[in-house]
């Protein structure tokens, strides 16, 4: 059950006051009644030494019958009982019973202190009188030697009305103080309990979103400068949670005018977030807080998003869904651990491709029979051509050259991207291979003065390849570097790591400008066009490259080396059994 402020100052203070005065009012009776007690001893005991004086005459004669009638006499003039008692513990006088009735005092305790200590007091239940009573003794002495004991008592009855009637006054004194006191808590309760609870009201109506409430307190202390805070938390959150609601406002705005398919999956990968694209996309309006695999059921995506989980990294991907294709872009965020999914609709990029790919593959085949028929008439018509005219004949030779040389390379570029595209694997030394592919180019090394280096590391393994399509990679590549060194030397590097082997060709041509390294493997892109004409290039050789090293599930770069040229890269997985795939 809850309890209120007021109730726990009120209660404290209510169970302070009556532990105070319960303590106080057992610790004052007990100090009040030992008090009167040591005050009535004290004056038993003067009594006694006054009566000592007027009884040791009557005892020293053995006038016993005249001491018991003075001892009567005595005790009803000041209202005390007062005993004579031998060192035997024989009753001699007695001011309230018969002497000869009573019974031996020798035991009481009072008798043995006086006679040992020279004064004795007890407080016990009489069984002559049948009350509780207060005893006083003193010794009767006589040359030195005690003859008997004089004792002196009071009733206890007495002394408990006088500290009864003291207790009900003290009682009813504390009566009137408690009450006093609880008025004062009272009311300091509920002056504490009244601010604080505005400040509870007040707090459960910002809750509810009333930002405009405020506290106004006339109290100058802590708790007025509680509730001025209070005051000033509130315009902050009003400020505050009006930013947040144009900034949501805003971002909801954003994400909903997004043409790309946007989701936010948390780390369970229920989806928190999603626009009114990717809705759209994956054909299902109510997927907030469902499972993304509840809505998307695609192994790929699974795997995209268990990977991006997993090495808390950024992949991208293509996706089928419901027939169409879409770049999907998985993002980790590491702070709440979610991950940002979005999909692009790449569908009419794709079928272009396609019908770029179709053009041209078309076209090339359809190109090569014209071509080879004009190549033939050429060579048919060098036979009878004087030599006036024989230079226009060898121009339309050379370019008819070229010309079948870009089809053929458009063709083998259009087999490598199909998806049938398959390899001929088998297991390949590629520092053999190298070395067989060097003898082609003896003849250009020497014709151009160039130096070729060959290094390779000891025990390299063997490789899992189309010996075939490396050749083609490795021809183009060395004789690229052949083509553009005009002097110094072509370098060939041949290492390893724990999962590839790797060839660097390195030459001392010109160097590849900064801003062409990223486009040279795209299909026709040439640096230097004028002299790729020279050359007989085809602007196709690079990306035939790539194709096949991706192929191999392998990879290519190339950098600028200053002052020394161009630095191809060629990573190929050792032992790897590659999946053939598009470039």
């Amino acid at each position: 059950m809850k309890k209120s402020i007021f109730v726990k100052v009120f209660g404290g203070y209510l169970l302070i006051v009556l532990v105070i005065l319960s303590i106080t009012f057992f610790l004052s009776f007990r100090v009040i009644r030992h008090h009167y007690i040591d005050t009535l001893t004290g004056n038993l005991k003067n009594l006694c030494f006054t009566l000592k004086l007027k009884i040791s005459p009557l005892l020293e004669n053995n006038r016993i019958e005249e001491l018991d009638t003075l001892i009567k006499k005595l005790g009803r003039q000041i209202e005390t009982r007062i005993t004579v008692i031998s060192t035997e513990g024989v009753v001699f006088a007695d001011s309230e019973k018969d002497p000869a009735l009573m019974e031996n005092h020798k035991n009481r305790l009072e008798v043995i202190q006086a006679i040992k200590d020279g004064f004795g007091t007890s407080l016990r239940y009489s069984t002559t009188v049948k009350e509780e009573m207060l005893y006083v003794a003193v010794p009767i002495e006589k040359d030195g030697k005690i003859s008997g004991v004089l004792r002196a008592s009071l009733f206890l009855k007495e002394i408990n009305n006088l500290l009864y009637n003291l207790k009900m006054t003290i009682i009813k004194t504390a009566v009137i103080i408690v009450v006093i006191l609880l008025l004062g808590a009272f009311v300091f309760s509920r002056n504490l309990s009244r601010p604080l609870k505005e400040l509870s009201a007040a707090s459960r109506k910002i809750a509810q979103g009333d930002f405009n409430t405020k506290v106004f307190l006339n109290n100058k202390d802590e708790i007025k400068e509680l509730a001025d805070s209070f005051n000033y938390m509130t315009d902050q959150i009003k400020t505050l949670f009006t930013q947040l609601s144009y900034q949501k406002e805003e971002l909801n705005s954003i994400i909903s005018s997004i043409k790309e398919g946007l989701c936010v999956l948390d780390n369970e990968g229920r989806i928190t977030i999603s626009n009114e694209s990717f809705r759209k996309f994956v054909q299902n309006d109510s997927v907030k807080g469902k499972f993304y695999w509840e809505v998307l059921r695609k192994i790929k995506f699974d795997e995209l998003i268990n990977k991006v989980r997993d090495e808390k990294t950024s992949l991208v991907d293509e996706i089928e869904i419901n027939s169409r294709t879409y770049l999907c872009s998985a993002t980790f965020c590491s702070n709440k651990e979610e991950i940002v999914v979005t999909l692009h609709d790449i569908t009419k990029i794709k079928n272009l491709e396609e019908t770029k790919k179709d053009f041209v593959s078309n076209v090339s085949h359809e190109l090569r029979t014209p071509l080879s028929a004009i190549k033939g008439f050429v060579e048919t018509l060098e036979e009878g051509i004087d030599e006036k005219n024989k230079n226009y004949l060898d121009i339309i030779k050379r370019h008819t050259d070229r010309v079948i040389n870009i089809v053929k390379d458009l063709l083998l570029l259009s087999q490598l991207e199909e998806k049938s595209s398959s390899l001929e694997l088998e297991e390949v030394n590629l520092k053999s291979l190298i070395e067989n592919i060097l003898k082609i180019f003896d003849q250009s090394l020497r014709e151009k003065n160039l130096v070729l280096k060959f290094n390779a590391d000891d025990n390299l393994p063997l490789i899992k390849a189309d010996p075939f399509k490396l050749e083609q990679v490795f021809i183009n590549l060395i004789d690229n570097a052949i083509n553009y060194t005009e002097r110094g030397e072509i370098k060939i590097y041949l290492s390893q790591n724990d999962k590839a082997v790797i060839t660097e060709i390195q030459d001392t041509g010109i160097c590849i400008p900064r801003e062409h390294l990223s486009r040279i493997f795209e299909r026709f892109y040439v640096v230097d066009k004028s002299r790729s004409r020279k050359l007989g290039g085809t602007g196709l050789g690079l990306s035939i490259v790539k194709h096949i090293v991706l192929l191999h599930n392998g990879k290519i770069d190339v950098k600028n080396v200053p002052g020394t040229g161009t630095k191809f890269i060629v990573t190929l997985p050792n032992l790897a059994e590659p999946e053939p795939k598009r470039g």
